[in-house]
């Protein structure tokens, strides 16, 4: 069905079309599609001990106000993470801002982390009991003068609301933010993080999601800081500023952070990297060209514990969560395996 539609719907200007899916899931106009595969025993795990029926998140971006995460839970998936969402609410970047790379099966952006902040998304994340695992990402305000306490009161806003609050340190499109890279920044951060989480007396889970621009040197060190502060997911990766190369689209030269196809080796190379070091101490949330079985396979055998979507759901339609557990676990039964976290980290077999 969706792939008849496809060619109509890339007609509209992504962003609009972006805004019509959001209005279609909120008045239920998308047809909440048969799961073969849901509480199917080969997909059941937990995060943060909490149960999860599949590993297939969407991944922040998709819902940035928190308006259809029970939507996406009836469309299949396991975890919803809403936002990115900051303390006052921003219009973001000027337009055009979102652009379709569709010979690529790739997008690049440069939204600049527009939302209605953080008081709205709690009032309505308050009147919509969630039916599955919810995050919620959090940055700073464009304008900020201390970007570090805006995180502060994204973390006090929510971490009664959500299941685990990730610290969005990679967005290529707020300038300066990925310099929360560096170590001492991190370390500040991070520091001020966990004072806060012990004055709320809260034990909710921290994740960090990190840029795929990074080098070697960059892995080592925030390696060693997650493991300090006891973080308990990393999620790899936001888009890349890089990766242009091998585009065809002509488009592939917009200012902005590139997702989807082109990115996803990227992701899979720095996965395992971060998989080798941690040794399952922290979770890997693994996100970057997942649009099918074979995709989030590799993902999985890299060394992530779960993936992440948006761009995939963009070029494959809405019943992407099911299509991908299908072709997954044919994978995971030529394997002979009865659950899918025996190849996590398992290289040889991809």
């Amino acid at each position: 069905m969706f792939s008849k539609l496809r060619p109509l719907i890339f007609k509209v200007d992504p962003e609009k079309a972006h805004t019509l899916a959001i209005k279609s899931l909120k008045f239920n106009l998308i047809p909440n599609l048969f799961d073969e595969s849901k509480n199917d025993p080969i997909f059941q795990t937990k995060i943060f001990d909490k149960d999860l029926d599949n590993p297939i998140g969407m991944a922040a971006g998709f819902d940035k106000n928190a308006e259809v995460y029970n939507s996406l839970f009836k469309l299949g998936f396991g975890f919803v993470e809403v936002g990115t969402i900051t303390p006052l609410k921003q219009y973001g970047n000027p337009k055009p801002r979102v652009f379709r790379l569709v010979e690529d099966e790739a997008l690049i952006n440069r939204l600049g982390f527009n939302n209605h902040g953080a008081e709205i998304v709690k009032d309505r994340i308050k009147r919509n009991n969630k039916m599955g695992l919810l995050g919620i990402n959090i940055g700073p305000n464009k304008d900020s003068n201390d970007r570090l306490n805006d995180y502060l009161i994204g973390l006090k806003t929510f971490y009664d609301d959500a299941d685990y609050i990730t610290i969005n340190i990679s967005s290529p499109n707020t300038e300066n933010l990925r310099t929360f890279h560096e170590g001492n920044k991190l370390q500040d951060l991070l520091k001020s993080i966990m004072l806060e989480k012990k004055n709320l007396k809260s034990n909710i889970p921290i994740a960090v999601k990190i840029s795929p621009d990074i080098n070697e040197n960059q892995v080592n060190l925030i390696s060693e800081i997650l493991l300090e502060y006891e973080i308990k997911a990393i999620i790899i990766s936001n888009t890349s500023e890089a990766t242009r190369d091998k585009l065809s689209d002509i488009q592939r030269h917009q200012k902005g952070g590139l997702s989807g196809k082109p990115i996803k080796e990227k992701s899979n190379i720095l996965i395992n990297r971060f998989y080798k070091l941690l040794k399952g101490k922290i979770k890997i949330i693994g996100v970057g060209g997942v649009d099918s079985g074979k995709s989030a396979y590799e993902k999985l055998t890299a060394g992530a514990d779960y993936v992440q979507l948006y761009t995939g759901m963009v070029f494959k339609g809405p019943n992407i969560a099911g299509i991908i557990k299908k072709d997954l676990k044919e994978l995971l039964i030529r394997d002979g395996v009865k659950n899918y976290t025996e190849i996590v980290g398992n290289k040889s077999l991809s």
